[in-house]
């Protein structure tokens, strides 16, 4: 997409950025500013001042401070930034992802029906892991979902859901589920030297069969090998809310000697990408570099900075979609893909009513990122 602004918008745009996300909102507040400046034109202020205060019993309700009224709005929010705080009963609470998403529903019915229209910009899906039933379980994100679009949202963009599929229980609402795939190869070419992007010196393998997919598409995209790994579980029992992996399985061709790069959606504990990291290993693989759209390690950095001392595990890549501490932030291993630029995109294709489809596809921007640094390819 072009940085375009002639295209008479649906309305003029606002943006509320909900507590854990007011850095990513200013950072696509200077991208929209910057691209209408650059085509002649001005665009003011565009974030809303909005809280949701809390007694201390721990209810809750929502602010605007200013008028939304005609406005084609867009909420930013974070239901994965557990560095938020709220005072209870004299005790500190770091808010959940439940926190998050009721925090959401209080703003959106604080605008009360006032504005043009209002879409969600939420990167974590909230729910998204409880996305299927098996047994007798709740539908987390579907419900959510359903109870967005009757609060009268018209959009909601995700990106890399855990399963797209769940968009199905919302047939009738606009539904985008983006993946960064561009900004993640950039980064990769800008941070990682003497990388040789060919067949006989690159591979991509898939953690499991859940993210073939995502690998499936860096590996057509590069013109290199795809292999994968299959997780034998045990089903027999629950540990930490999922079956025990048994053992990881490997599907594919050689690795020795070459740079591996592993996709998935998440890094949750680590646990599953250092096992895949230690097979790989075995197998005589050079450099490995990780990736994860959201690296939000519920067990710690300690594992990763083992991996990486012990020669394991090179580089760790992870957007800025959600909350990333100081403390990941600071280790030499790990590199920060921004993706508010990107955002930006949507929010200004969305507010001029153009198709998006090209903001979605990268497939002319990754052509020309890979021509850039001498990559010759098949094609995407």
């Amino acid at each position: 997409m072009s940085n375009n602004t002639s295209q008479t918008p649906i309305a003029p745009m606002s943006l509320i950025a909900l507590e854990g996300a007011t850095k990513m909102g200013r950072k696509i507040e200077k991208h929209l500013q910057a691209w209408y400046e650059n085509g002649g034109e001005s665009l003011d202020t565009i974030l809303v001042t909005s809280e949701c205060p809390r007694f201390s019993s721990g209810d809750a309700k929502g602010l605007i401070k200013q008028s939304i009224r005609g406005k084609d709005l867009f909420i930013i929010v974070d239901v994965g930034n557990y560095s938020c705080t709220y005072e209870m009963f004299g005790q500190v609470n770091r808010m959940s992802p439940d926190d998050h998403y009721q925090d959401l529903k209080r703003i959106i019915q604080a605008v009360g029906g006032k504005s043009r229209r209002i879409n969600v910009i939420m990167p974590v899906l909230y729910g998204s892991r409880q996305h299927r039933r098996l047994y007798r379980e709740s539908l987390d994100c579907a419900v959510a979902l359903q109870e967005l679009e009757r609060m009268g949202v018209e959009n909601l963009v995700t990106f890399d859901a855990h399963d797209s599929r769940v968009c199905n229980a919302v047939p009738l609402m606009g539904f985008d589920n983006v993946i960064p795939s561009y900004q993640v190869l950039k980064t990769l070419f800008e941070s990682v030297e003497n990388l040789k992007m060919n067949a006989e010196s690159f591979v991509v393998i898939s953690p499991d069969e859940g993210a073939l997919h995502r690998n499936m598409y860096y590996a057509s995209a590069l013109g290199v090998d795809l292999g994968m790994f299959y997780k034998r579980r045990d089903y027999s029992q629950i540990i930490n809310g999922r079956n025990p992996i048994v053992a990881h399985e490997y599907l594919g061709n050689s690795v020795e000697g070459k740079d591996v790069f592993i996709s998935d959606d998440i890094i949750s504990s680590g646990e599953s990408m250092l096992e895949v990291a230690q097979e790989l290993k075995k197998r005589k693989a050079g450099r490995i570099i990780a990736y994860a759209t959201y690296p939000i390690f519920t067990a710690g950095l300690a594992a990763f900075d083992k991996a990486h001392a012990d020669g394991i595990i090179d580089y760790v890549f992870g957007t800025n979609l959600t909350y990333l501490t100081p403390e990941l932030l600071s280790r030499e291993w790990f590199c920060e893909v921004d993706v508010s630029k990107y955002i930006a995109y949507l929010i200004a294709a969305l507010n001029q009513g153009v198709s998006i489809s090209k903001v979605i596809d990268p497939h002319q921007k990754v052509e020309v990122l890979l021509d850039k640094y001498g990559v010759k390819t098949p094609g995407v």
